[in-house]
């Protein structure tokens, strides 16, 4: 578990997380509306080389983004009840990197092998990052990135 008391630092984090991240890695993120899910995603968008804003792909459900690997950026959240064949399993399957917020709405197809970040809010505003890494890959790369 990590706590960060600002926006710079989680993307300084994020940064360093990209930058440690293998090619086809799934990261999921979970956490309230505005708990930081897209800040995070900006900084390992920034540790992959990715020079372009990233944002939240709320209405385009993902966006794509070219940098030293690709990063699939999903936004979930209006996907609940949802069986479209939107092509995520081509993008999950794919050699670069998801990050995927809202997980629980297409939890059938993420792979079993990921790691789930979960971010709270706290009451002074600070966020703590907590890891669920699935995966003898993700524990180490947990270990690699939480560790100096």
């Amino acid at each position: 578990m990590l706590t960060f008391h600002n926006e710079a630092d989680m993307i300084a984090f994020g940064e360093k997380l990209g930058k440690a991240l293998e090619s086809h890695s799934v990261i999921t993120l979970t956490g309230e509306l505005g708990a930081g899910k897209t800040t995070l995603t900006k900084g390992i968008g920034r540790g992959l080389g990715i020079k372009k804003i990233i944002n939240s792909p709320t209405f385009t459900i993902v966006k794509i983004y070219e940098g030293d690997k690709t990063l699939y950026h999903f936004d979930a959240y209006r996907l609940e009840d949802s069986d479209d064949d939107l092509g995520f399993e081509e993008m999950i399957d794919d050699d670069g990197i998801c990050v995927i917020e809202w997980p629980m709405y297409i939890e059938d197809l993420l792979p079993e092998e990921r790691l789930e970040i979960e971010i709270r809010k706290n009451e002074d505003q600070s966020r703590r990052i907590i890891f669920h890494p699935v995966g003898e890959r993700y524990v180490k790369l947990v270990e690699e990135v939480c560790h100096d």
